[in-house]
């Protein structure tokens, strides 16, 4: 509850103008996109306040976002979902295909959200639990460095990982599949233990708990006190490259799945609970100090978090703030002239995310997702097809458009120098670390903005991907000699850039291969 409150605490402080302004850290221009997708954010920020009878019948305002490759539109997807801390899935429409079709479902993408959910909950409540898990961590470690010889040290047999019981084969028709699942085989069999053996590891167990009540001799003090000395040595790092040997979980094999036909992330989202239930065995590894540190400190925050109100707080947070961007949407647009082959199939791609996107509730193994409230933002260039050439139903589903501009001289020139991390700062400070100091002058930098509008301009424009191409060439031979040549300090001067790049720039056939 306390997360739940950090969270809605953060959301509610994020005004449309300082969205915006925080899209500005990052994004050079595209005002229309950053304004919509800013009211979209808010609008859910606002509906989470409402009673909960009306909030149910308030549906995000998808949004289509339309313009040229590289002009910000999954940048600013990307940005808004680590501002808010929602879980976010970026997507390719073209990945996916109609039922009936060899290829994934467009259910896939709700699963593979939810699972972005639950990681980004459980990475959360394990950071909550660190001094915890580091302190149950260095208790464990210490145990294997210094074992108590006052207990009876009887070592506890490691049973193997459960043993597959085949059960033999069945196949599931299409009349009873529902049309999910073609012509499918399965080989199914059942992990089982060998009870003896667990049965044996009991009594050694009871065995081990009786001899730690016998004895608290003069000697508990001497151990207690080396135990103390050791503790010293790990927090100082001297024990980090000893070797040390632990036992680590092994996964359970699952059943041999045998399938013929389409997907099959339905039935895989079933069986998927089979090794956890089951458990597995452990298998013996040896490791330096600090591995060892490393891995008992993963186990222990694991044994900390409970999976289950991970999952409920995954699924709450992806159904009221998860963002699905859906890119290269216009590939699976029609033209009304064209029928047949590949757009009968695209066709249906559109039919099947529609009901994604209208609400529907999706069977995940963390349990049922429903999208009713989850936004999705598409995007594409639409440069051969146009939004009209979707199906009505889905156009209706995406009510908020916005175009983006294309990118120029002067939007080439910002993001070269003013966003956080802007391109001439990574490549200055990549250099640094092998002592190799890059000094651009501002001549320069206005120079290769120029550059990349007019190669934009002569071959396929590619947005601010251009630049990187650009820089690319410009500092390959700096790149490659950095190690050798440091230290050493270099200006980038527009002679220096002509140098390089004008040849390249003037010869167009040239160029298409290069930049």
């Amino acid at each position: 509850m306390n997360e739940n409150k950090q969270i809605n605490e953060k959301l509610n402080k994020l005004t449309p103008k300082e969205i915006v302004g925080e899209l500005d850290k990052y994004i050079v221009g595209q005002k229309k996109a950053k304004r919509a997708v800013a009211v979209a954010l808010r609008n859910r920020i606002r509906r989470l306040k409402l009673e909960p009878e009306l909030r149910e019948d308030i549906a995000p305002k998808n949004i289509l976002m339309i313009g040229p490759t590289g002009v910000g539109k999954t940048e600013i997807a990307r940005r808004l979902a680590k501002l808010t801390g929602s879980p976010f899935l970026k997507v390719e429409a073209t990945k996916y295909t109609e039922v009936g079709y060899v290829g994934r479902d467009v259910e896939s993408m709700v699963r593979d959200l939810m699972a972005a959910g639950f990681q980004m909950v459980k990475q959360e409540m394990q950071e909550s639990v660190t001094q915890e898990a580091e302190r149950r961590a260095e208790e464990a470690l210490l145990d294997l460095l210094l074992p108590n010889n006052n207990k009876k040290q009887k070592e506890k047999k490691q049973r193997p990982g459960p043993v597959v019981r085949p059960m033999g084969t069945f196949s599931i028709s299409p009349e009873n599949s529902n049309g999910s699942i073609i012509g499918t085989t399965l080989q199914v069999g059942i992990p089982v233990f060998n009870k003896k053996e667990e049965i044996e590891d009991q009594n050694d167990e009871r065995m081990t708990e009786d001899s730690e009540t016998e004895g608290n001799g003069p000697n508990d003090d001497k151990f207690k006190a080396t135990r103390e000395k050791l503790r010293d040595m790990l927090h100082e790092g001297k024990l980090d490259d000893r070797p040390v040997e632990l036992y680590v979980d092994q996964n359970p094999q699952l059943p041999t799945i045998e399938m013929m036909g389409a997907s099959m992330e339905d039935l895989e989202s079933s069986l998927s609970g089979i090794a956890g239930f089951f458990g597995g065995g452990k298998k013996k590894k040896v490791v330096s100090v600090a591995r060892a540190k490393e891995i008992l400190k993963a186990e222990e925050a694991e044994k900390l978090v409970d999976r289950d109100r991970v999952s409920d707080e995954a699924r709450q947070r992806v159904e009221e703030t998860g963002i699905i961007f859906i890119d290269e949407i216009d590939k699976i647009a029609v033209k009304g002239d064209r029928g047949g082959g590949h757009d009968v199939s695209r066709e249906g791609v559109q039919r099947d995310i529609l009901p994604i996107v209208e609400g529907a509730t999706v069977n995940t193994k963390w349990g049922p997702v429903n999208t009713d409230h989850i936004l999705f933002i598409a995007a594409g260039a639409f440069n051969i097809s146009k939004p009209s050439d979707l199906i009505p139903e889905l156009q209706g589903r995406f009510p908020l458009r916005v175009e983006l501009d294309s990118l120029g001289k002067e939007d080439f020139l910002r993001i070269l120098t003013e966003p956080k991390n802007a391109l001439i700062k990574q490549y200055t400070e990549l250099l640094a670390t092998e002592n190799v100091k890059l000094n651009f002058t501002n001549e320069a930098i206005e120079h290769l903005a120029a550059l990349a509008a007019e190669v934009n301009s002569k071959l396929e424009n590619i947005g601010a991907r251009r630049l990187h191409t650009i820089m690319e060439t410009l500092l390959e031979e700096l790149s490659f000699e950095a190690s050798d040549i440091a230290p050493a300090n270099i200006d980038i001067t527009v002679d220096y850039v002509n140098e390089k790049l004008a040849e390249i720039v003037k010869d167009q056939d040239l160029g298409r291969y290069i930049l």
